[in-house]
């Protein structure tokens, strides 16, 4: 019998030569598993595409619900942004196709995985740490980093000619080298002539994002309901309509927001095996939910909470980023997390216009606000007498330490 893998296949350049290679040069018996997680695909020409380069079986599986519902609003509870710039749309969908992509593999009996992740790049560990969680008997099977492999194929230009000689559908061609990544979260372009950091890229690469002189003249005003930190519906005063369910919601604001030419970002990032790459990416969505959640927590969390959640947000975006969802420190991070946020409820009022988010307004029936405390017009509760002593108090180490520099 042939040995049997499950491939991860998106049906890009990548795995299609894989999946070719994997089958007949290899001698695998290939399984290949496609995750639906939104990317724009007709998943009936990738299934008919996998056949007939060689797979023997393709399981296709709508994940839309558990990626927005387990992983987004996750990381969203979190405000986790990687590197101040990178709202982790491709980082967050990589542990979810890995974990069905194991349970694809113990169904059919396949003792083996395998990626089509560069050597080079961050995907190789987010799979490879994710199969170590949750299926550490598993042989892993990494293409770009086998010696054979290497040895026929040195970048791109190779698989585009190896895929043109073996007649092996792709949409990549000499003249649009740059890699796309899509799914509901974010559109990422890289690679190629993106490998430029000092080129700007074309409009027509855009999928998801209205370049900005292009977005409506016209603002519209929107706001957003939380429960427990977790986005429940969204409301279009402009349009008059309300939209409910992490699917609907989701989509609904991508174009939305997209339409308004909100969420691009064009960075370097440093990636975790140690390569600055630039990136491309567009999350509108991401974008506005990021802006809105961390709004309304300010009137629903107490202050050190916040503050101490800030500096957490930053640990579980760099553990999300470099592929460790699966880890103990990540379960044992979001259980803090999800205990932060038993009390953000409430909505936030926004405009969305030409690539900004305006926030306006926000309540909450949990507001940790007092109007009366805060205002400059009356006394409230807070006697501004006992500040002196509180100041004092605070100065003496500072007192102390200067009036030492002073003498000497």
């Amino acid at each position: 019998m042939k040995p049997k893998i499950v491939l991860a296949y998106s049906g890009g350049l990548d795995t299609s030569v894989i999946l070719h290679w994997l089958v007949h040069y290899k001698g695998y018996e290939v399984i290949c598993f496609i995750a639906d997680v939104g990317q724009e695909e007709d998943f009936e020409q990738l299934e008919k595409r996998a056949l007939q380069i060689g797979a023997n079986k393709v399981f296709i599986q709508n994940l839309q619900k558990e990626f927005i519902e387990d992983f987004v609003f996750q990381a969203l509870k979190c405000n986790a942004v990687y590197e101040g710039s990178y709202l982790l749309g491709t980082s967050l969908a990589r542990p979810l196709i890995a974990q069905k992509q194991v349970d694809c593999a113990l169904q059919e009996g396949a003792t083996m995985l395998a990626h089509g992740a560069t050597g080079k790049g961050n995907d190789q560990v987010r799979f490879e740490l994710a199969y170590a969680c949750l299926m550490p008997q598993a042989q892993i099977i990494s293409p770009w980093k086998d010696p054979e492999f290497l040895a026929q194929f040195q970048g791109r230009k190779d698989l585009i000619a190896y895929a043109h000689t073996y007649k092996i559908p792709v949409n990549a061609t000499a003249t649009k080298l740059y890699s796309i990544d899509e799914n509901l979260m974010h559109t990422s372009y890289e690679s190629g002539i993106l490998e430029d950091p000092g080129f700007a890229p074309d409009e027509s690469m855009f999928k998801k994002t209205t370049c900005l002189y292009k977005a409506p003249d016209k603002p519209v005003k929107i706001s957003i309901l939380f429960k427990q930190g977790i986005p429940v519906e969204i409301t279009n005063y402009t349009q008059g309509l309300s939209i409910t369910g992490p699917v609907n919601l989701f989509k609904y604001l991508n174009e939305l927001a997209g339409l308004y030419g909100i969420g691009r970002v064009d960075i370097v990032e440093n990636r975790f095996v140690g390569i600055k790459s630039r990136g491309v990416y567009e999350t509108p969505a991401g974008t506005v939910l990021y802006k809105a959640h961390k709004d309304i927590e300010s009137i629903t969390l107490d202050k050190e909470v916040a503050h101490l959640k800030e500096a957490l947000a930053l640990h579980v975006a760099k553990l999300i980023y470099n592929g460790f969802w699966f880890s103990p420190e990540m379960e044992f991070l979001m259980c803090a997390i999800n205990q932060s946020q038993k009390n953000v409820d409430g909505v936030v009022h926004m405009i969305l216009y030409k690539g900004n988010v305006v926030i306006t307004g926000r309540s909450s029936v949990c507001s940790l606000y007092d109007a009366a405390v805060a205002s400059m017009n009356e006394t409230g509760s807070y006697d501004q007498s006992d500040a002196k002593g509180f100041i004092t108090i605070h100065a003496l180490r500072l007192k102390q330490i200067n009036k030492g520099k002073n003498n000497g």
